[in-house]
């Protein structure tokens, strides 16, 4: 007989509410008591009186359909389009004085070109003080600031705190430069190293007298042209072999704490965050090889790096050895990275019909041409993140890991699950522990269901050989387990608490992504995309039997106060009542759809 409470997540009955007790309108679904908030809660709901005046179609969904919109990108709405209309054109934006003015260089521009005018029509500052200038002492959004009442002149100047400016340095690393781009854009980027070493070393399509020697073939010829330098007879081989690194970074990897590399939600900020509730190791969102070999913007985003992470890598992923082998002599070139990551587990079937990601596993002659060209060429460790396979009921990362490993693989990072359950079933921790043992005396970390300090515990138990753990999910419900784990305890941190969290995670947005309208509203998005996984945290004083267990749905519940039963919706319109608390009033036509509506809680 099946247990009736089986996945719900035990909530105390005072907090628990009672269909009759459902308050606002029960289309939205949005629980939120009509309670004043308690003065200890440090929030006034009230500061933004514009927020709370909307109206329900200002923020509800569009209307149900047979083709319903999902998330995980099937046909999602753009967020916010920022209009041309009323834009102040490039050349005005940061202007300190008449001393300062530029000329526009567009034919025809189309925006506005003065100062005074534009101000006019500027939409209403957000609030009155601006963290990027009183951080640097210069805003880089100038007159375009929404924040800007502080730092902008009368006449349309942007004002500079000269000692600020001074003493303030970039914190951010790893930003492609524009001739780098442009190289990159018009295909004249000297990639030619990587090509000659992968015809080096790359043995699968030359004729071997054994297939059994076939596997050891790329280890054979790199050992013999090493100890035949000078007599190889050609230039390009001793090249080759006189650049390799003959030492490579080594990583104490015992014990640490890895934030999982996060499409969408793992961005800068939020890894910011992360650092600073004790995570160890952070890793940029997966970036496709492609992309970073054509110079664009936005995949060359994903490998910055803020000064705060000292342990650092890039996650790649890629389908060929040449792309990857290309791929890590760039970013070796080019960024400041501690390791670089192969993704071999990426689920989407848009890279894994293309035999990248999770598809690559079954491609293990490429796969271990790819890892043995790479860790050859880089000078710090090349790592591997794994799922247990494609599907369900053919587990094969024990037999992909000794090839992996024999390729020179520095880490191992195993998901305990495969392509198929996705998060529908419980991470595999049996089988890290087996797969563990088989990657001897290469370290593997193990990822699947840590979400507080007793799963750590138990995890570590049962994968006993594993090196460290890296934490996904579980990081995103709650970023501050990193510290859970490191004071061995469960926080039952208040609601203003977490709100800090938010707040100070959008000003870290702002400084990343910019303070005008485009940068306000890509905060405000990626804040959203968050928070559909923040809601789903079940404070502790409310828990029956505590610890929350990841998997486990609550049935809707008040919290303590109103900041806290707000916090705990799953309604995307009291997302955005959030964000409005923080980045003002959403602007006209904003529409939300989150990206991750992941089948398991």
């Amino acid at each position: 007989m099946t247990n009736p409470n089986a996945g719900v997540c035990a909530i105390k009955k005072e907090f628990i509410v009672e269909k009759s007790d459902r308050i606002g309108n029960t289309e939205e679904g949005s629980t939120v008591s009509k309670r004043k908030l308690n003065k200890d809660d440090e929030i006034d709901l009230e500061n933004n009186e514009d927020a709370n005046k909307k109206t329900k179609s200002d923020h509800s969904e569009e209307p149900r359909t047979k083709n319903k919109k999902r998330g995980q990108n099937k046909a999602r709405p753009k967020t916010f389009q920022d209009s041309k209309e009323n834009k102040p054109c490039p050349s005005i934006v940061d202007i300190a004085s008449s001393e300062e003015s530029k000329l526009c260089h567009y034919n025809n521009c189309k925006f506005i070109h003065n100062p005074i005018e534009y101000l006019k029509n500027k939409p209403k500052d957000i609030g009155e003080l601006c963290h990027v200038y009183n951080k640097r002492g210069r805003c880089p959004r100038g007159i375009a600031c929404r924040f800007g009442s502080k730092h902008i002149t009368p006449e349309g100047y942007n004002k500079i705190n000269e000692e600020k400016f001074k003493e303030w340095r970039d914190d951010v690393r790893n930003s492609i430069q524009p001739s780098l781009q442009t190289s990159l854009q018009k295909r004249k980027y000297d990639l030619s190293f990587a090509e000659k070493l992968v015809k080096l070393m790359d043995m699968r399509n030359k004729p071997t007298t054994q297939e059994s020697d076939h596997a050891t073939e790329p280890f054979k010829a790199y050992d013999k042209l090493e100890e035949n330098v000078g007599n190889s007879g050609t230039i390009t081989d001793e090249d080759i072999i006189k650049l390799l690194p003959r030492e490579k970074k080594t990583i104490d990897w015992k014990d640490k704490l890895y934030l999982s590399p996060l499409t969408t939600v793992g961005n800068l900020p939020f890894r910011r965050i992360c650092k600073q509730y004790g995570a160890d190791i952070t890793c940029g969102e997966m970036s496709l090889c492609e992309s970073l070999l054509k110079g664009t913007k936005q995949e060359w985003a994903l490998v910055k790096r803020h000064e705060s992470e000292d342990l650092f890598g890039a996650q790649i992923c890629g389908n060929n050895v040449y792309m990857i082998t290309k791929v890590a002599q760039l970013l070796q070139e080019n960024t400041e990275l501690d390791f670089i990551d192969l993704n071999l587990g990426c689920p989407i079937d848009l890279i894994y019909k293309k035999g990248g990601g999770s598809g690559m596993m079954h491609r293990t002659s490429s796969l271990q041409a790819s890892v043995l060209c790479a860790s050859k060429l880089l000078s710090i460790p090349f790592t591997v993140k794994m799922r247990t396979g494609v599907y369900q009921d053919k587990k094969i990362a024990h037999t992909v890991i000794p090839k992996v490993v024999e390729a020179g693989a520095s880490l191992i990072t195993l998901h305990g699950r495969s392509r198929e359950a996705r998060y529908t079933r419980s991470a595999d921790w049996e089988y890290i522990e087996t797969c563990a043992k088989t990657a001897a005396p290469c370290p593997v970390y193990g990822n699947g269901d840590i979400l507080c300090y007793d799963d750590y515990v138990k995890k570590r138990e049962i994968a006993p050989t594993i090196q460290g753990v890296m934490i996904g999910r579980g990081a995103l419900i709650k970023p501050w387990i990193f510290t859970e784990i490191k004071e061995q305890k469960l926080w039952d941190i208040s609601s203003s608490e977490r709100f800090d969290i938010l707040r100070k995670y959008t000003n870290y947005g702002l400084e990343h992504w910019g303070s005008d309208m485009q940068g306000v509203e890509n905060t405000r998005r990626f804040l959203l995309e968050w928070l559909s996984f923040l809601y789903r945290y079940v404070p502790v004083g409310l828990l029956e039997r505590p610890p929350q267990k990841i998997n486990e749905r609550p049935p809707t519940y008040f919290g303590r106060n109103d900041l806290e039963t707000l916090m705990a919706s799953g309604n995307c319109t009291d997302w955005i009542k959030i964000s409005e608390m923080l980045l003002g009033p959403v602007p006209d036509g904003f529409v939300f759809l989150p990206k991750h509506k992941a089948n398991s809680y």
